[in-house]
C-alpha cells in the first residue's frame, strides 16, 4: 500500500491524563496513575489510514501503544518484496524490539491500515517504565519473546524459500542437460535404425559369399567388443579421423566423414578395416561399413541415453534425500551421503565458476541421529557461501574426521578470507558482506542454529586470504 503522508493530529499531554484509555491495553490493565508518572509527557496521535508512522532505517525509535485502529509493520526485501512482520489491532503495543535489542534504527516500516489513535512514548520514558513497573515490564518482555520467535520462524521460512528457488533453478538446469542429450540421442538413433533397415535390405538383395559373411561376422565381433569410446587427446583423435576419412573417400565409401569419427571413437584404424576391403566389391564394401558404423553409433547412443537417465535418477534420489532430511521423524543420517546429495544438487553452481571439489572423507564415519531440521540445509548454506567466495577455477575442500566422540566436517574455500572486523558478526542474523540483492545474511545464522540447537554441536571457522574453513562438529551416534 502506498503511504499517504496525510497531516497527523498530534499533541503532547501528561500520560496520567490517558489512564482510562491506557488501562484498556492488556499489559497496562493493572496500572495506576502513579505508575504512569514515570512516563511524563507522551504524544497522542490521531492518524488517518495510509499514514506512515516510521520507515525502515529511521533513527530515534519509540515505543507505541495502539489505542484504536490497525497498524501494519512491513520489511522491504532486497528483491523488492514486502514481508509483513506484524499486523496490530487495538490494545497492542509495538516498538519494543529495536529498543530492547539495541538496534539503532527501525527494522521495518509502520503504516496505519485504518484511522488510528496511538500513544508514542520516547525511549527515555520507555526505560523508566521498564525500571519502575514490573507488571508492565513483564508484559513487554513477553511480547518481545513471542515476536522474536515468530520473526525467526518467518525469516527461516523465507530463507528456505530462497534456497529452494536457487536449488529449483539449478535442478531445472541439471535435468535439462541429460534430458536434451537423451532427446538428441533418440533422434539420431531413429535415423540410424532407418539407415540400418535400408542397408540391410540392400545386403539381402546381394547374396554374400562365405568369405564376406565371415568378414562381416569378424567386423561385428570387433564392433561389439570395442563399443565404448576410447580416450584420446583432441589432436590425436583429429589425426586419426582425418586419415580414416581420407582413405575411405579415396576407395569410394559413402559418407566417409560420418563414418570416420565413429570408427576412430572405438579405436579402429585403417589397418583394422583394410584387410576386409578385398572381400567385397566397392559398392558392397561401402554398404558393409555404413551398416557397421550405424550399428556402432546406435550402441553408443543407447549408452548416452542410459547415462542421461542415470543422471536424472541420481538427481531425483539426491532431491528425495535432501527433502527427506527435514521430516519430523527420528532417524540416522549418513554424513557422507548427506554431503554428496547436496553436492549433486549444487553441481551447476560449481560448474558455472569451474570450481573443483576435493573430498577427503574418513574411511569410517559414525551416523548422526536427528529428528527435525536436517544437515542438508547446513551444507547448502556453507557451500553456497564457499562458492560465492571462491575465485574462478578455484577449489573447495571437504574433509571429514572424528574427534572426541564428535563427527567433524570441514569445508574450505580459496576466497579472499573474512576481514577481521567482520568475524565477530559472521553468525549474526542479516549480517552479510555480499552485494545488495545477493545475500540475505541468514545462511550462516540458520546453519549455526541448526547445528547448535538441533544437534547440540558447534560451528567454528578459521580464515586467512586464500583459505577459509568452516568446521561443523556434531555429537556422533554411539
Amino acid at each position: 500500500m502506498e503511504a499517504n503522508q496525510g497531516k497527523l493530529s498530534e499533541k503532547t499531554i501528561p500520560a496520567r491524563e490517558m489512564l482510562a484509555q491506557i488501562n484498556e491495553v492488556p499489559i497496562f490493565h493493572q496500572s495506576k496513575e502513579q505508575d504512569l508518572e514515570c512516563l511524563g509527557d507522551v504524544d497522542l496521535i490521531d492518524a488517518p489510514a495510509g499514514t506512515m508512522l516510521f520507515d525502515r532505517g529511521e533513527k530515534n525509535t519509540s515505543f507505541w501503544i495502539l489505542l484504536s485502529g490497525e497498524v501494519r509493520i512491513t520489511k522491504p526485501e532486497d528483491d523488492g518484496a514486502q514481508t509483513i512482520l506484524l499486523t496490530l489491532k487495538s490494545g497492542d503495543t509495538f516498538g519494543e524490539f529495536p529498543l530492547l535489542a539495541g538496534i539503532p534504527a527501525a527494522p521495518g516500516r509502520g503504516e496505519t491500515i485504518q484511522p488510528s489513535r496511538l500513544i508514542r512514548i520516547s525511549p527515555s520514558s520507555f526505560w523508566r517504565l521498564m525500571g519502575t513497573c514490573p507488571i508492565v515490564r513483564s508484559g513487554i518482555l513477553s511480547n518481545m519473546g513471542k515476536r522474536l520467535e515468530a520473526y525467526q520462524a518467518l525469516t527461516l521460512h523465507r530463507e528456505k524459500l530462497i534456497t529452494l528457488g536457487t536449488l529449483a533453478a539449478g535442478l531445472m538446469h541439471e535435468l535439462n542437460n541429460p534430458g536434451a542429450a537423451a532427446r538428441r540421442a533418440s533422434s539420431q538413433l531413429r535415423e540410424n535404425l532407418t539407415r540400418l533397415q535400408q542397408i540391410s535390405l540392400r545386403l539381402t538383395d546381394a547374396p554374400l559369399t562365405g568369405e564376406q559373411k565371415e568378414c562381416m561376422r569378424d567386423l561385428l565381433e570387433m564392433a561389439l567388443k570395442f563399443n565404448k569410446p576410447v580416450a584420446m587427446s583432441t589432436l590425436d583423435q583429429a589425426d586419426v579421423e582425418e586419415e580414416l576419412s581420407g582413405w575411405l573417400e579415396s576407395i569410394g565409401v559413402e559418407n566417409p566423414w560420418q563414418i570416420a569419427p565413429i570408427l576412430a571413437a572405438v579405436g579402429w584404424r585403417r589397418e583394422d578395416i583394410e584387410c576386409a576391403q578385398s572381400a567385397f566389391p566397392a559398392g558392397l564394401f561401402s554398404d558393409a561399413l555404413n551398416w557397421l558404423t550405424a550399428l556402432l553409433s546406435s550402441m553408443q547412443l543407447v549408452g548416452t541415453i542410459e547415462e542421461s537417465i542415470t543422471r536424472v535418477t541420481d538427481l531425483v534420489i539426491a532431491v528425495k534425500k535432501y527433502a527427506y532430511d527435514d521430516k519430523n521423524r527420528e532417524r540416522e543420517i549418513d554424513i557422507h551421503d548427506s554431503i554428496q546429495s547436496t553436492l549433486t544438487i549444487l553441481a551447476h553452481k560449481f560448474r558455472q565458476k569451474q570450481i573443483t571439489v576435493e573430498k577427503n572423507f574418513a574411511p569410517e564415519m559414525p551416523n548422526i541421529r536427528t529428528k527435525g531440521a536436517g544437515l542438508s540445509q547446513v551444507w547448502t548454506n556453507i557451500l553456497d557461501n564457499a562458492i560465492d567466495a571462491s575465485p574462478e577455477q578455484g577449489k573447495i575442500v571437504i574433509r571429514t574426521w572424528t574427534e572426541n566422540g564428535k563427527a567433524c566436517i570441514g569445508i574450505a574455500d580459496q576466497g579472499p578470507g573474512i576481514p577481521p572486523e567482520h568475524r565477530d558478526q559472521i553468525f549474526e542474523p542479516f549480517f552479510t558482506t555480499k552485494p545488495v540483492g545477493i545475500g540475505t545474511g541468514l545462511g550462516l545464522d540458520i546453519a549455526h542454529r541448526i547445528v547448535v540447537g538441533q544437534f547440540g554441536g558447534n560451528i567454528t571457522f578459521s580464515s586467512k586470504p586464500g583459505n577459509t574453513e568452516f568446521v561443523v562438529r556434531v555429537p556422533a551416534e554411539k
